[in-house]
């Protein structure tokens, strides 16, 4: 380079054009370890604003960082075997927060369509990358021939990204709509197929059942020693720490790599029980994520989780800046072509393994395409197993390039993506039901039928609004219709008494020939966040044209559109902050007067018991 390295970056270093030094790379003090990670973060930290900025994955950033800095970039970094620790240790890390995010409990309350759809997704995608691996190979395009690259093509695809999809989710409160749930649950279910696949890993250069059954047993006894140790004496130390909130970090990474030294010290006990040789030893991101898994289930979890959140980014953006580092130098155009194949069939993969699994199982077309717009790019987990796969020899460096590449592809792609699904499925939706996948049928309801009260959406206001109408005015129910997407919840509806409809609320022919027109009441029950392709304002509007007699009741979220849905013609807008303020404002006033458990009391004797509520939202 004919230019300087770094100048200043406030850590006393100059680099000039050709220094290798470490010594003086890191200054006359500063190890190059931590030059190294110093530069990696700050780098990072300037192409993560940048791309924020611009709406693309910071994964992606860390990435693209990596591949600047390293051997291939401008090569910032001054000792390429830090590259290997700086992984190793985020890498660890990773591991151990996924662990922690992981809830069982959640898994198991999955519905039919969830855990069926969760249980052959994986499995039918990882077949379904094998077979275009291969076809892919036959046309000539492979990276070095390796014996192993079809099998990973398949699980590169097989995956989607939890960290890139549920932070989206999050973003846009839709956690809790049906799609989100959906992404969500099957999520959960490729995370542990991918543990799997890393438990599975290390046998694949020998696949015999002797080792994998000692490789499972050694996990198997990890897993109870861990458990055990959870729920004896590692209460007892947080307790202790707990005391110390700054300590609560110290124990929780210190327990993480307790459990990864325990893991491999089994191969001390496979070599005395065994015989030499039996290979024992848990790998060091295994033992980390059932140390994940395990500490998870401490009644201080939620603190541990906090705590070790502070450092989880920290250790996350060195783990992929790692990885982007050990790209290699781009010999050909084979390896860019080989990424563009993997991001093409891991959206193809979405149209012809996610959508059908999700519909056939139960899920409505409009959800189910959604949900498989949403998951289409490559998991982090996909990353995970690439690093393990060049540290086993299963796959080449070039390889491994390609499927960071295609990360970065997919990663870019998914915010427009999951931005665009609902009208990317519109545009879809005339050519899957002319091939046979229709949408649910509109249920039974008489559209000569005049209904008291029509409530639009079933989401967590109208759950709790049916309850109460259900104890205090069940007469009412028979005369209740609700239009809504969500079909899993539409026989919970009937068997409360309602009638209910499939519909989608943004199209007015639905509202009128589902009974609208006839309707003394109608309340928009779903607020704009959750709405796609219409509004409050705008449902108001087209009411008042299908009804000019109905009270119609409306919601809004800001203050300044209140006063525009009035003016489409509402009769009463409500904002759910405010009402929540207003009851706040009584219990404090109550809670001022000494009168806190008199008021609970009394609303208890009034309305019952949230817990023993039996909503159909839980």
């Amino acid at each position: 380079m004919a230019f300087l390295r770094v100048v200043g970056l406030g850590m006393g270093a100059v680099l000039l054009p050709g220094l290798a030094s470490p010594a003086l790379a890191a200054g006359t003090d500063m190890p190059s370890l931590v030059y190294d990670i110093g530069i990696s973060i700050f780098v990072a930290s300037i192409f993560a604003i940048l791309f924020v900025r611009v709406k693309i994955p910071s994964i992606a950033a860390f990435l693209v960082c990596g591949i600047l800095i390293g051997p291939i970039g401008i090569k910032l970094i001054t000792q390429p075997e830090n590259i290997e620790t700086i992984s190793e240790l985020g890498f660890i890390l990773l591991l151990f927060m996924i662990g922690m995010e992981i809830d069982l409990r959640r898994m198991l309350r999955s519905g039919k369509m969830i855990i069926a759809t969760g249980l052959l997704q994986y499995p039918l995608t990882v077949l379904f990358g094998i077979l275009a691996g291969k076809a892919l190979a036959w046309f000539g395009l492979s990276t070095v021939g390796d014996t192993y690259d079809a099998l990973y093509f398949g699980l590169f695809i097989a995956g989607s990204s939890t960290l890139l999809v549920i932070k989206l989710f999050q973003e846009k409160y839709e956690l809790d709509t049906e799609p989100g749930r959906i992404a969500l649950g099957l999520l959960v279910f490729q995370d542990f197929w991918a543990i799997i696949v890393i438990i599975l890993q290390p046998s694949f250069a020998a696949p015999e059942l002797a080792p994998v059954l000692y490789t499972m047993l050694a996990i198997a006894l990890l897993a109870i020693v861990s458990y055990s140790l959870a729920k004896s004496l590692v209460p007892l130390v947080f307790r202790w720490l707990s005391k110390e909130p700054q300590m609560m970090l110290v124990g929780a990474l210190g327990w993480c790599f307790a459990i990864v030294f325990i893991g491999r010290g089994f191969e001390y006990v496979g070599d005395y029980v065994f015989g030499e040789g039996k290979h024992m030893s848990v790998a060091t991101g295994m033992s980390a994520l059932i140390a994940g898994l395990t500490v998870a289930t401490l009644p201080y979890s939620r603190e541990i989780v906090a705590k070790v959140g502070i450092v989880r980014d920290f250790f996350i953006t060195l783990f992929f800046v790692g990885l982007g580092m050990s790209v290699p130098p781009i010999d050909g155009i084979e390896v860019i072509l080989i990424a563009v194949a993997l991001a093409f069939f891991a959206l193809l993969s979405r149209q012809i393994i996610f959508f059908p699994l999700m519909y056939f199982t139960g899920g409505d077309q409009r959800h189910a395409e959604v949900a498989s717009i949403r998951l289409a790019q490559i998991s982090e987990f996909g990353l995970v197993i690439s690093y393990l796969g060049t540290q086993y020899g299963h796959i080449s460096n070039e390889f491994a390039s390609a499927i960071i590449f295609a990360f970065i592809i997919t990663a870019l792609l998914t915010p427009t993506l999951y931005k665009h699904a609902y009208r990317i499925h519109a545009w879809m939706a005339p050519y899957l039901q002319a091939i046979g996948f229709r949408e649910p049928e509109e249920g039974a309801v008489d559209t000569e039928r005049e209904f008291d009260l029509v409530l639009l959406g079933f989401h967590r206001v109208a759950s709790s609004l049916l309850h109460d109408i259900a104890k205090n005015n069940p007469d009412l129910l028979p005369r209740i219709l609700v239009i809504d997407f969500n079909v899993h919840l539409h026989p919970a509806i009937r068997k409360l008494g309602a009638s209910v409809r499939y519909g989608d609320l943004s199209n007015d022919e639905i509202l009128l020939h589902a009974g609208v027109g006839k309707a003394k009441v109608v309340v928009s029950t779903i607020p704009d966040d959750i709405l796609r392709g219409t509004n409050n304002k705008e449902l108001v509007e087209v009411i008042r044209r299908i009804n000019k007699d109905a009270v119609v009741i409306a919601n809004a979220e800001e203050l300044s559109s209140a006063q525009e849905v009035y003016s489409s013609g509402a009769d009463y807008v409500y904002m759910g902050r405010i009402n929540t303020a207003r009851t706040l404002e009584e219990i404090i006033v109550r809670t001022m007067d000494g009168a806190l458990s008199d008021y609970r009391r009394e609303q208890e004797e009034l309305h019952g018991r949230h817990h023993e509520r039996t909503e159909i939202l839980k």
